[in-house]
């Protein structure tokens, strides 16, 4: 006689739990499982080992030194990221706001994980649960409901944020290279590192007049352009719902600022994309500055993504207003 499903029990031996929580470093495929509803609000340590790691090996600087040469990778890093991370993964991924072909799509997204904020289906399935949520107890950033800390980092890295909600995310999921990036989210960021550690060996070696190296590359290029990126990031999670202005009367607590605004590339207009998420464009008025609305324009100049949603003239009337 079969047995209910219900009372079915799951024999062999298991994975003890803090080997699972390593494997999890290097392959993330289990995580798609809703956690324990009992721990999922918790932080989860030992998982989020490197994300500490990568903090603390922001004080190498103190022994390597600096450099031109490693303040203008670092700087470029941190530009083309996040024109990756805000045009691609919110905009694009997040919002759908325009077109791209697979291969720019998978361009953007491999540069978008190598910021090490998880993979493209992990961040968009994250971000439109925050819009439809925002600011209420089912928002896990929210700064009303949880605090500065906890809505500025302290969210990404309990057992419940590192699931992807393959639900939210089905129109991204069909695409084998997004969920590859998503399952081995740390294998970009570590192909990172050692590409920026080997060009500092040959730049110490064949243009020594630039004084740099492997070690001084990998804490100014990686893990201080990377620590630096992040929090500029998560700053609209938890400053852009505090500080700014309001321009349009919305159901959370999005607001305008202008210096969020030139840190993140145009994503501190926050209000305005509150009020109106279908659009790539953020800064509604002439004056608001959205480097991440020109970059998108100039891609699409040149024919590499199309479809770009404007804004609507009712909207702009009154963002004027």
């Amino acid at each position: 006689m079969t047995r209910p499903p219900s009372v079915i029990t799951q024999t062999g031996p298991k994975t003890p739990c803090a080997l699972r929580t390593l494997r999890h470093w290097f392959d993330t495929r289990d995580s798609d499982a809703p956690p324990d509803p009992r721990s999922a609000d918790r932080i989860d340590w030992l998982r989020a080992t490197p994300f500490v790691i990568l903090h603390l090996a922001c004080l190498g600087a103190i022994w390597t030194g600096v450099s031109a040469t490693a303040l203008a990778v670092a700087a470029g890093l941190y530009a083309v990221r996040m024109f990756a991370l805000t045009g691609f993964y919110h905009r694009g991924f997040s919002h759908r706001t325009f077109r791209a072909s697979r291969p720019v799509q998978l361009l953007f997204a491999v540069i978008g994980a190598a910021c090490v904020q998880r993979g493209p289906l992990w961040w968009a399935a994250h971000h439109r649960n925050h819009h439809r949520n925002a600011d209420t107890a089912r928002d896990p950033h929210s700064p009303r409901i949880h605090g500065f800390i906890r809505s500025h980092m302290g969210w990404f890295l309990t057992r419940g944020a590192f699931r992807t909600d393959l639900a939210r995310v089905q129109d991204l999921a069909k695409y084998p290279e997004l969920r590859w990036l998503d399952r081995y989210d740390v294998a970009v960021p570590v192909l990172l590192a050692a590409a920026l550690y080997a060009l500092g060996g040959v730049l110490q070696r064949c243009a020594p007049q630039l004084g740099t190296d492997g070690p001084q590359l990998l804490v100014w290029g990686f893990c201080i352009s990377t620590v630096a990126l992040f929090h500029a990031t998560v700053t609209i999670n938890s400053l852009a719902h505090r500080w700014g202005s309001r321009r349009f009367r919305t159901c959370d607590d999005s607001r305008n600022n202008f210096l969020l605004a030139l840190l993140t590339f145009g994503e501190g207009w926050h209000n305005n994309h509150h009020h109106f998420p279908g659009t790539a464009r953020q800064g509604f008025r002439w004056w608001e500055i959205d480097l991440t609305w020109y970059g998108l324009r100039l891609l699409a100049a040149l024919g590499l993504i199309s479809g770009l949603k404007p804004l609507p003239a009712r909207v702009l009337a009154a963002a004027r207003r």
